[in-house]
């Protein structure tokens, strides 16, 4: 899971295998493939980042 924070300032743990779609519209919204979006406060390239060290940390073993 990765630590994302919605817009009004909590925070939440996202499963990225979930995630469909992540854009910038001014505000950064991460769609899933339940159907499900969040606004978040995190950029497209940090939600990015985190993607690509939680996939590093599954994989290291």
């Amino acid at each position: 899971m990765i630590e994302l924070t919605r817009i009004n300032g909590t925070k939440v743990l996202v499963n990225p295998d979930l995630m469909e779609l992540v854009e910038e519209t001014p505000d950064t919204v991460v769609a899933f493939t339940t159907g499900r979006k969040i606004i978040v406060k995190e950029s497209r390239q940090e939600i990015k980042n985190l993607v690509k060290s939680y996939r590093k940390d599954i994989f290291a073993v």
